[in-house]
Order: structure tokens, then sequence, then C-alpha cells
């Protein structure tokens, strides 16, 4: 049994604003992927992924109809012969582990389902996007169905509002192009959960409102209007301004050992740091005009390219 993979995926643009409409941007990112599988000799990670599994199947069966409907006697069947999610993407890193296995199941098991091959309307987009944000809950608490959906379709989205989502063109990497979006192994894994309440609870504060509004979301905004014009100029002018704002304002979820890193990026210009997801670790995203020149500056980290400009 070997099944589709599911690529990873990195928000490139509004994590936390999306939660209050700011906007975003999310890419498939294809190092890391997934797929289902069965084994006869299975790993001990592959007998965890299919406990988790036979638990998710017991929670997908009380999904509302009116929104989607699994074969669940066939998923239920597949579990108990072993099958399991056979998986490159690291957990708690912000790269949508849990989106992509939401991908896989969605792609096998439900009936009537919305293919990447058909027309993708707003409302199909959207009508997916609710599928997968509950079907996702089962791993996060809340989801907003953003990661499985950009797994599934495995097309840049762009995301202009909660109820306003559509599949979008990035400008084509150059080859050789000088600059970069890299990833920086953090080395810790984050917990999605806490950082999102620590978040809901410093929105009870007007002034950390007022930020998010004012400065965060705005700036947000204009980096992902900048990534798609191809504005590299502006792009970077805004990345700066995020990622100060980030480091002033959501420090608990930046790792203490990254702070200083963090600042430095900004005094130096070399380069921008910015959230991978919810923080708190795994990867962090940083924005480049010499990647080469980083390599040498973070030659102590493990970094990945993502994206050349």
């Amino acid at each position: 049994m070997k099944g589709p993979l599911f690529y990873s995926k990195i928000l490139l643009f509004g994590e936390y604003g999306i939660i209050k409409d700011s906007k975003g941007l999310s890419i498939p990112y294809s190092f890391y992927n997934g797929g289902l599988k069965r084994s006869e000799h299975p790993s001990d990670e592959a007998k965890a992924s299919n406990e988790s599994l036979q638990r998710f199947a017991s929670y997908l069966e009380n999904i509302d109809p009116q929104l989607v409907v699994f074969d669940i006697d066939a998923l239920k069947n597949d579990v108990t012969s072993g099958m399991y999610f056979d998986s490159s993407i690291p957990q708690g890193y912000g790269v949508g582990s849990s989106g992509a296995l939401v991908a896989a199941i969605y792609d096998k098991y439900a009936q009537d389902k919305i293919t990447v091959l058909e027309n993708l309307t707003r409302e199909k987009l959207l009508k997916l996007k609710s599928i997968f944000s509950e079907m996702e809950s089962f791993f996060h608490g809340k989801s907003s169905g953003l990661d499985p959906l950009n797994s599934y379709l495995s097309i840049p989205i762009l995301i202009n509002s909660k109820d306003n989502i559509e599949a979008t063109g990035i400008p084509s990497q150059k080859a050789d192009g000088k600059g970069a979006v890299f990833l920086i192994d953090s080395g810790i894994i984050g917990e999605t959960a806490p950082m999102v309440s620590l978040f809901m609870e410093n929105m009870k504060n007007e002034g950390f409102r007022n930020m998010l509004k004012n400065q965060f979301i705005k700036h947000t905004d204009a980096c992902v209007e900048d990534f798609l014009k191809g504005d590299i100029k502006s792009l970077f002018k805004n990345t700066k301004s995020l990622s100060k704002v980030v480091l002033n304002h959501f420090k608990p979820m930046i790792p203490k050992q990254f702070h200083e890193l963090w600042q430095n990026g900004l005094e130096t210009n070399e380069y921008y740091l910015k959230l991978c997801g919810s923080g708190g670790g795994g990867y962090i995203l940083g924005f480049t005009e010499d990647f080469d020149k980083v390599k040498q500056s973070l030659k102590d980290y493990k970094l990945e390219l993502v994206y050349s400009f």
C-alpha cells in the first residue's frame, strides 16, 4: 500500500495575525512529506502512529455528516490491518505535520471529495478549509484548517481574511538569486496550544490589541503584498518592521537563546527573523538579501533554504 505524498507547508506571513483577519501567505514546502502506508514489520514510530490513527478514526466518525462523510469502515479496516502515516515532517516545528496527515485521510476516505483538478472556486476552498478545520481540531484543540488545505492542494494559498481565501501564484524563484527565505532549526519542539492560549490571554489587553491592529497586522499585510508583487526592496523594509514588532511584543514565543540573534539581525540588517507557526520552538523563519553571508555568520546553526530571490 503506497498512497500519494502530502507536503509540509510554511506560513510565510500571517502567524497569529490571521486569527484576527490579517492577510496570510502559505506555501507548500516539498522538503518534507508524508503518506499512508502499511508495513509487515512496523517500527515503534509506525505503531505509535497507528494507535493515533485509531483514535482519529473514532473522532471522524462523529463529525457532522452535513460537513463531510467518510468511509469509516474502510478507514477502520485499514487501521486494524496496521496502516500508519509515514512522515519525514518534524512534529512541533510549525511546518504542518498534522496538516499533511489530515490531507492524506481526506484524500483517501472522504466521500464526494473536492479534488485539486476541479475549478477551485472560493466557495470550494472555504468548504475544504472548514472540513479540514474540523478534522485537524482533533490534534490542536482549534485549527484554522489552512495547513491541511495547503498540503492537500499543494499550491500557495493567499488568505485575505477568514472568509476570503484564494489559490495564488508566487513569483518564480531565481536559481542564482542571492536573497533567500530560510529556516533555522531551534532544536526545541514547540507546542502550539500553550502559545495560542498565551496569545489569547494577551488579546484581553487593550494595548496589545492596538499593537496587533496598528503594527503587526499592518506590516504583515504589507509583506504579503510586497512578496506577491516581487517588490523585494519594500519587502525587506516591512519584514524588518515586522521582526522588530515580534521581538518587542511576542518575546515569550521566541526561544530565549534566540533573542540576541534576533536583535543582531535587526542591528546589522544581514537578516530578519520571524516566527514560523506559533513559535515556542520548532523553526524560525529568516529573510536575507545575501544568503551566502548569512551561512557564514550563522554557521553554528542548522539552516534550510526555502525560497531564492
